[in-house]
């Protein structure tokens, strides 16, 4: 009876629209604002914009299409959806649950930092957090990141507890057009900015070309494998699959929405906002810091290097800082709330239990380790080193487990599940369920069974730092 009760309790997004900008909202996170342009420009600019969006068109609509039409076709959260796919794959779908359970308190965590920041440069204090040791002195104290992080995971908690309509699509239809004029703002606004440091004068226009210009400069088969490499783990983790997203999300689409016009919509929607993201950073990071401040991405370029740039702008740059991290904080919270979501549906699925229930539940486990994860900056505070050769603590070691360990498993396994056991066929039949046809129907074929499971590989054998002896 309560599986019964459970099971009718489902809800679904409204239609295409919603599903739409929710998962656009959960690719767009802090992955595309500070790991894609720092990247884009140091790996050869538009050389590396073209390979993204070759990869984007094969191996992320190859990965998206896949978890998306598991979701829809079982109705099932990522925990359950695997075992009921096939007998025998249920320890995937825990692998898939718990990356969320990782991901979500140090992404709360560095949300709480967001969230300071835009405290800060709203209330006056650009000038003093662009200081060098401001961000490595706030993270350090006890109890002041514990604050915001708690604020920031009430929210995500609060708007996964209002459920799939009144929550997750609502909030996502107000936030994401908010967020993308935000973005487009601040772009434009990028390109006209201009610098004179002593007899040198940089513009944004100039930045911009450092981004979409293809540079061969230095060029090696080495160096391109690896600019490949980076491609790949950018678009890997910016379309937040392999982590149960997709799949949660997925189970809520309706079976007359058109999953491939959908699928299609979000690809376009999530390097638009990548792209965008480099204008929006690269062109005033040149103008400002030049060559060498493009080297800097993670936090280091979020909280060091970009408030350093707006304090340089003058009195505007202190509303241009303030609209930034509003910006970077939707961005931010739209993310978390898809990661929780993973989470609270997999709860509801496996124990059948009710929505708040699942979030009380998932809200005590984040809210533990993101304790745990703000006190490893001073009280636990330990440095080891990963296998990739990164310092770490324990921030670190989650987000290694979580993105460079499980992450790719879950992606190969699934590759093999539907490319080799349960067939291409799988998916494609669910794509097609409501008369609306596969546009890269041979495409997926070949990427599920072959060429995706090789990449996917690859970028594992990197995460474990096999791959750095061979390039």
């Amino acid at each position: 009876m309560k599986a019964k009760e459970h099971s009718e309790k489902r809800n679904s997004f409204g239609g295409s629209i919603g599903f739409v900008l929710a998962a656009a909202g959960s690719a767009v996170g802090l992955g595309n604002i500070w790991r894609f342009p720092t990247l884009a420009a140091r790996d050869g600019g538009g050389l590396f914009l073209v390979i993204y969006l070759v990869l984007a068109l094969t191996f992320g609509y190859t990965l998206l299409t896949s978890e998306v039409a598991i979701g829809r076709k079982t109705k099932q959260s990522p925990l359950t959806a695997y075992g009921k796919i096939k007998r025998g794959f249920g320890p995937l779908g825990i692998i898939a649950c718990l990356i969320p359970v990782i991901i979500m308190p140090y992404y709360c965590v560095i949300g709480g930092w967001v969230l300071k920041y835009f405290v800060g440069f709203s209330t006056g204090k650009a000038k003093v957090m662009a200081q060098d040791t401001y961000f490595g002195s706030y993270i350090s104290r006890q109890y002041e990141p514990i604050i915001f992080f708690v604020v920031f995971l009430g929210v995500s908690a609060l708007v996964v507890i209002l459920g799939v309509n009144k929550g997750i699509e609502s909030f996502s239809k107000v936030i994401m057009p908010i967020l993308v004029l935000m973005i487009i703002g601040i772009s434009i606004f990028s390109l006209t900015l201009k610098h004179t440091d002593g007899d040198v004068t940089r513009t944004g226009i100039e930045g911009l070309k450092k981004l979409v210009i293809p540079n061969f400069d230095g060029m090696t088969v080495k160096k391109f494998i690896q600019v490949i490499v980076d491609a790949m783990g950018q678009l890997f983790y910016s379309l937040s699959v392999a982590m149960g997203i997709m799949i949660a999300y997925g189970s809520y689409m309706k079976d007359d929405v058109k999953m491939a016009k959908s699928i299609n919509q979000i690809e376009i929607f999530d390097t638009a906002i990548a792209f965008l993201a480099g204008v929006m950073i690269i062109p005033a990071v040149f103008t400002f810091v030049g060559d060498a401040g493009m080297e800097k991405a993670g936090p280091g370029l979020i909280f060091v290097i970009l408030p350093q740039v707006f304090t340089a702008m003058g009195s505007i740059g202190t509303v241009v800082g303030a609209i930034f991290f509003a910006m970077v904080l939707f961005a931010a919270i739209t993310s978390s709330v898809s990661v929780m979501e993973a989470v609270v549906s997999s709860f509801m699925d496996e124990f059948k239990i009710s929505r708040i229930k699942a979030c009380i539940l998932e809200g005590i486990i984040a809210l533990a380790a993101g304790i745990a994860v703000c006190l490893g900056y001073n009280k636990w505070f330990f440095n080891i080193k990963l296998p990739n050769g990164a310092d770490a603590q324990i921030l670190d070691i989650m987000d290694y487990i979580s993105n460079n360990i499980f992450m790719p498993i879950v992606a190969i396994v699934t590759c093999i599940l539907i490319g080799w056991i349960c067939k291409p066929e799988f998916v494609i039949n669910e794509v097609e369920k409501n008369g609306e046809k596969m546009g890269r129907k041979g495409l997926y074929k070949v990427m599920v069974k072959f060429i995706a499971p090789i990449l996917l590989f690859v970028l594992f054998l990197q995460s474990l730092g096999i791959l750095n002896l061979f390039l």
